[in-house]
C-alpha cells in the first residue's frame, strides 16, 4: 500500500504534512513518533474516518482496496458500558450483517475463533468493566478480528500494559500478519518497533528522515 503525499487534520490545522511512505501488504508496519507526530491521523486516514485534503492511498499493483478495521486503545471504552466480552466482539460483525439483522450461525463461529485467537475466549461471560487493562484490549483485538479485514489498524494497543500483556498483543498481531492481514500499530515501546516487520516514524506531521528508531 503506497501513501502518497498526504495531508490531513482538523479544522484549519494539517497534522500531516506530505506523508509518502510504503505500508507493506500482509505485514506488520509499527508507527512510531513523539506525541503529536500524527500517528492517530494517519490511522484515521486509513480507516477512512479522517478525509484526507489532499494526496492518495494506493493498494499494491493488482491488489483491491484493503477493508479497514480499527481497533481503539481500551481507555477509549467507558467502563460502565454493559457488554460482555462475547457481545462486545460480537458487535465486529455488524460490518456483515448490520445492525439490527441477527448472527448466523457462521457469524458466531467467527465470533468463537476470534476469542480464542485472542485469548479471551474464557472470559466470554464476563463484563468488559471487570476485566484487567491487558484482558480488555484482547477483546477489543477479537472484535477487530471478527470483522475479518484485510487491514488492521491498532492505536498504542499496549499502552499502560505490564510486559506480558505487551509480548502477548505482539504475538497475536504477529500471528494476525502471517495469515495475510496488513496490520499497522501505533506504539511508544521500542521492542515492539524493532519486532515488527516495518518500521514508519513520524515527527511533526512528516516522516522522519532518516526513518528509524530514536
Amino acid at each position: 500500500m503506497l501513501l502518497d503525499d498526504l495531508y490531513a487534520g482538523y479544522g484549519r490545522t494539517d497534522v500531516l504534512k506530505g506523508v509518502s511512505a510504503e505500508v507493506p501488504e500482509g505485514a506488520v508496519t509499527a508507527l512510531v513518533g513523539p506525541n503529536g507526530a500524527g500517528k492517530s491521523t494517519l490511522l484515521g486516514v486509513l480507516a477512512g474516518t479522517v478525509p484526507l485534503r489532499r494526496g492518495k492511498v494506493t493498494p499494491d499493483r493488482g491488489a483491491r482496496a484493503a477493508r479497514p478495521a480499527f481497533v481503539v486503545q481500551r481507555s477509549a471504552v467507558p467502563d460502565t458500558l454493559p457488554l460482555t466480552v462475547r457481545a462486545a466482539v460480537a458487535m465486529g460483525r455488524w460490518a456483515h450483517r448490520g445492525l439490527w439483522r441477527p448472527l448466523t450461525r457462521h457469524d458466531r463461529a467467527v465470533v468463537a475463533r476470534c476469542m480464542e485467537r485472542a485469548g479471551v475466549a474464557d472470559l466470554a461471560d464476563r463484563g468488559l468493566g471487570g476485566l484487567s487493562g491487558g484482558q480488555r484490549q484482547r477483546a477489543l483485538i477479537a472484535q477487530g478480528l471478527a470483522q475479518e479485514a484485510d487491514l488492521l489498524l491498532l492505536d498504542e494497543p499496549s499502552a499502560g500494559l505490564d510486559q506480558e500483556a505487551r509480548e502477548r498483543i505482539s504475538r497475536t498481531v504477529a500471528d494476525i500478519a502471517a495469515e495475510g492481514v496488513t496490520v499497522v500499530h501505533a506504539t511508544h515501546f521500542a521492542e515492539e518497533a524493532r519486532g515488527a516487520d516495518h518500521l514508519l516514524t513520524l515527527d511533526q506531521g512528516r516522516v522522519a528522515v532518516p526513518n528509524t528508531l530514536a
